[in-house]
């Protein structure tokens, strides 16, 4: 509404005030109250007033600096019209006359309420006066009855509230002394080694200086106490890093409840990691750098300046052992630290899972979580840091290894160096798994190139065992086998390669123990065992079985005597660069207990070898057990193996079966197999250009210098005398070791295959295949020689030209030549069994001589039937006599059924019965007959049966036989 506006604008003024500040004009004519009255009383219409009130201005409802009169006077027009001036004023009367009625009719109508809100302010003022006489009264009974108690009283109860004060305090005093002394306890506690004490005490007394930290004293204390935490967490650290070489099941437990009071369990885990890298460092530092000093023999600290890779070079090659052994030693000892750390944490996780399961009751759920957490994280991380500890273990171990040059090392030194390795490879494998890589890298190089260096200097020395060996027998017993020597003692352990773990039982597998539950407790698995082998004694030598020393004196007097010894060896012979002694000096006690056997042999069927033979199979002992311990290498070793057996077969050869005379006869030949297997040899090892120009390429040389100069036979040995069956003894010595020597490497085929890689294999099966089945094959060049020589094949040929062939009538007494040649077959017998008194002679050696003796008579006779001019029915006749007495003689001397090329001789005596078309047929189907023996065939029918022209075509038809073998 307009009146309650105008009211409610602050600054706006009554009407009669308004109308006091109108011009001096308007004041003299205010109108009076009748007139007012009238006027009021003509607008009693409320739409009427309403509508004057709403053409009053905006301007006159805004603020108090409004000036209505200056408005009014600048809204003048500058022409003045009394007329119009009075309107506006009767206008503006109207308006003021509409508002004051306006507000008058609001105080009318809000009567009732104000004379009600009157009576309730004189209520109030009732109320309160009632309030202050009763203030009045309580203010007067206070005063009663504060004069009602004395001071005395007063003062008891101060003084009792000041003495409950003063014991507070006393007893803080008191708490604070105690904390001033805990330094003295905490030190105490720190010699002790009672870590989680020690802070339990520093914590405790953190807390209580924060409750009294309003006593000024008290700031320095916590200060002080805040640097005793931080030593006791230095000595925390250091006793953590003692863990590393010594593990302390109470002391480890101590420091992990101290870490655990801290809160800082995964920086303790984290900081054990750092110190087992740093205890690997130290280590192996420290164990070089102390051989190394000890090796110089001085005090100079110039080695310790020195880098861990350089310190390495310093080993000497005496100190290299015992060193890595120390080296491994104190490893071990760091690694199985490692491991019982992981099994405390095992165990200590499995007691506090079930002591968490059993009380759970929900109320500590965050702080379970937490340490679950905390589990989690040190499992991970000891499980990462297992990898990565023996990477560095590996590291450490490798640059040792390769520090040094081992290719000069003694076998047996090095091959403890594998033996050491392969055992640390197989504590990895416990460790962590791992398959250490960088180890077995490392050993290869080291290996391969011992090897090269070790194998030639064997081939070097076979040469010269096989040049000076006399093929004479080495006694052993007829039980003699590998396994009973010292470098195949390997095979019989559980490790041995045709022992798979896969094809182990399970019962083995399960009941393995791994060498940290073996060395848990104590001990060490690179402790140097002292080497028994010398202690050993290998049973394998035949006795004399002789129980009188005087019997034996009598019986072999003769051969007390070692001048028939030659002096290469009597000597010990000793590799300078290894220091092997390959094979025992012959000494007195073993010729003498070889002679004492040679009677026996021929009743036992003992093993045919010699001295020789004996070395090559101790060396492929000695390289299977390094192939054994070191896999990755099995390649080059079987690869130097094959060639031990190659030069020993070459040798063989060259010595006792190479004769291009008698080979040319095409009986003699060896088969196309064993002529490509020599080949093979004498180009890939063999050195035929040892006198050649040494200026010659790199290349050359270097093959050169992977190949042996070819062996030659020693001038002791005589292989031209008749009385020894032309070295009959010394020759089956020799191919009886090879095939003895086959037979060795056929037994050790699945060792060998069983290491052998995969991608390597066919070479170890063309090996066999090729070379090694061909062994018994070089039986018959050999001992084709002593067949072509033991008989006098010659002089039957002569005997059978003085015979008389065209004799007229059938004879009943066989020829003289035919007696001359079975004298000839009896001295071979007897010959031949004394040469088997002093060496057994194998049937399969004696079948294929009398088989060679007998293949070369019958051709010899076919030689003599091919020289007779002439020939009738009745001298054919006499032919088959001859033949069938001397068959008949020779089924008494020898076993061999049926008689060798037996048929070649029937069939040619027979072929003179034939008819022109049947021998034109007969030659082209014999071509094992030579043109010669054709041709007189032809030429002694020629007027019999056989006419010229039938000679002619006869002769044509073996000339067109003979043409393509020319």
């Amino acid at each position: 509404m307009y009146s309650s506006g105008y009211l409610m604008l602050p600054g706006l003024r009554s009407p009669q005030e308004s109308v006091h500040d109108l011009s001096p004009i308007e004041n003299l004519r205010i109108p009076s109250k009748e007139e007012l009255r009238e006027s009021r009383e003509e607008q009693t219409d409320p739409q009427a007033q309403q509508e004057i009130i709403n053409s009053i201005e905006e301007v006159y409802f805004s603020s108090d600096s409004f000036d209505i009169v200056k408005y009014e006077l600048e809204r003048l027009p500058p022409v003045l019209s009394l007329q119009e001036l009075e309107e506006y004023r009767d206008k503006l009367k109207q308006q003021q006359a509409a508002v004051s009625k306006k507000v008058a009719d609001l105080i009318l109508e809000k009567q009732p309420a104000y004379v009600e809100e009157l009576e309730r302010v004189t209520s109030l003022q009732t109320g309160l006066q009632l309030a202050a006489v009763i203030c009045a009264n309580g203010r007067r009974h206070l005063n009663i009855a504060k004069e009602g108690f004395t001071q005395t009283s007063l003062g008891l109860l101060a003084n009792q509230r000041k003495r409950q004060l003063l014991i507070g305090l006393l007893k803080s005093l008191r708490t604070i002394k105690t904390l001033q002394r805990t330094d003295v306890r905490l030190s105490e506690m720190l010699e002790e080694e009672d870590y989680p004490g020690a802070i339990q005490l520093c914590l405790e007394c953190q807390k209580a200086a924060s409750t009294f930290k309003h006593y000024s004293c008290i700031s320095e204390l916590n200060s002080k106490l805040q640097d005793t935490l931080e030593q006791i967490e230095e000595q925390l650290d250091v006793a953590l890093s003692k863990i590393c070489k010594n593990f302390d099941i109470s002391h480890y437990t101590k420091v992990q409840q101290a870490y655990r009071l801290l809160g800082k369990t995964q920086t303790a885990m984290d900081q054990l990691h750092m110190h087992f890298t740093q205890a690997i460092h130290n280590t192996v530092f420290q164990v070089v750098l102390g051989y190394v000093e000890l090796c110089a023999g001085n005090t100079d600290t110039k080695f310790q300046k020195l880098q861990y890779k350089d310190l390495c070079t310093h080993i000497t090659s005496d100190s290299y052992i015992p060193c890595l052994a120390d080296l491994c030693k104190a490893l071990w000892e760091v690694m199985l630290s490692y491991y019982r750390t992981m099994q405390w944490h095992e165990n200590h996780d499995q007691d506090e899972t079930a002591t968490v399961s059993s009380v759970s009751d929900g109320s500590n759920v965050i702080g379970t979580e937490e340490n679950s957490f905390d589990r989690s994280y040190v499992k991970k991380k000891l499980e990462h840091g297992l990898s990565r500890i023996w990477q560095d273990v590996q590291l450490k171990v490798k640059t040792y290894l390769l520090g040094t040059d081992l290719s000069n090392f003694k076998y047996d030194d090095f091959i403890f160096v594998l033996d050491v390795i392969s055992r640390l490879m197989q504590v990895g494998e416990e460790f962590c798994g791992s398959k250490s890589e960088v180890l077995q890298e490392s050993i290869r190089k080291q290996s391969v190139n011992y090897f090269k260096t070790y194998h030639r200097t064997r081939l070097e020395e076979l040469r010269m065992f096989l040049e000076n060996e006399t093929w004479e027998l080495c006694p052993v017993k007829s039980s003699f086998s590998i396994l009973q020597l010292h470098e195949f003692k390997f095979m019989e352990q559980s490790r041995s390669p045709s022992v798979s773990p896969s094809k182990q039982p399970a019962s083995a597998i399960s009941t393995a123990v791994t060498l940290f539950e073996q060395y848990c407790n104590g001990g060490n698995p690179f402790e140097i065992q002292a080497d028994s082998k010398d202690d050993e004694t290998e049973d394998v030598l035949a006795s004399n079985g002789y129980e009188s020393d005087e019997q034996e004196k009598s019986a072999y007097q003769e051969y007390d005597s070692d001048s028939d010894v030659p002096e290469e060896l009597k000597r010990d012979y000793v590799d300078e660069q290894t220091g092997d002694a390959p094979m025992k000096s012959v000494s007195r006690e073993t010729l003498r207990s070889r002679k004492r056997s040679d009677y026996n042999l021929n009743k036992v069927n003992a093993p045919i070898l010699t001295n020789t033979t004996l070395n090559v199979v101790r060396l492929v002992g000695k390289y299977m057990q390094m192939m054994n311990i070191l896999k990755p290498i099995a390649f080059d070793v079987i690869h130097f193996m094959s060639q031990l057996f190659d030069y020993y077969l070459y040798a063989v050869y060259t010595f006792f079966g190479r004769n291009d005379t008698f080979e040319s006869t095409g009986l003699g030949l060896s088969s196309s197999r064993l002529r490509t297997t020599l080949n093979r040899i004498q180009e890939s090892l063999i050195d035929l250009e040892v006198s050649a120009d040494p200026a010659g390429t790199l290349t050359a040389a270097e093959e050169r210098k992977e190949k042996v100069p070819s062996p030659h036979l020693s001038h002791l040995v005589v292989l031209t005398s008749g009385n020894s069956l032309y070295g009959l003894a010394e020759r089956v010595v020799a191919t009886e070791s090879l095939v003895f020597l086959a037979e060795q490497f056929e037994f050790l085929q699945p060792h060998l295959d069983a290491v052998m890689p995969a991608a390597k294999k066919p070479f170890l099966q063309q090996f066999y295949s090729q070379t090694v089945s061909t062994a018994s094959e070089l039986r018959k060049p050999v001992y084709w020689i002593v067949a072509a020589k033991a008989i006098d094949y010659e002089q039957m040929l002569l005997l059978m030209t003085n015979v008389k062939w065209d004799v007229k009538e059938i004879m009943s007494q066989h020829n003289v030549y035919v007696d001359a040649l079975l004298k000839e077959f009896e001295e071979f017998n007897r010959r031949l069994n004394e040469v088997s008194k002093r060496v057994r002679i194998p049937l399969p050696v004696s079948n294929i001589l009398w088989e060679h003796c007998i293949r070369l008579a019958n051709r010899t006779l076919v030689e003599g039937y091919a020289n007779v001019k002439k020939c009738s029915n009745e001298g054919r006749a006499l032919m088959q006599l001859d033949f069938q007495q001397f068959l008949m003689k020779l089924e008494k001397l020898t076993d061999i059924r049926p008689i060798p090329d037996k048929e070649f001789v029937e069939t040619y005596i027979k072929a003179y019965y034939l008819t022109e078309n049947d021998m034109e047929r007969w030659i082209k189907e014999h071509r094992e007959y030579s043109t010669k023996h054709l041709t007189n065939l032809v030429n002694v029918c020629l007027g019999s049966h056989i006419n010229k022209k039938a000679r002619q075509k006869l002769l044509a038809a073996i000339d067109d036989i003979d043409r393509p073998k020319r």
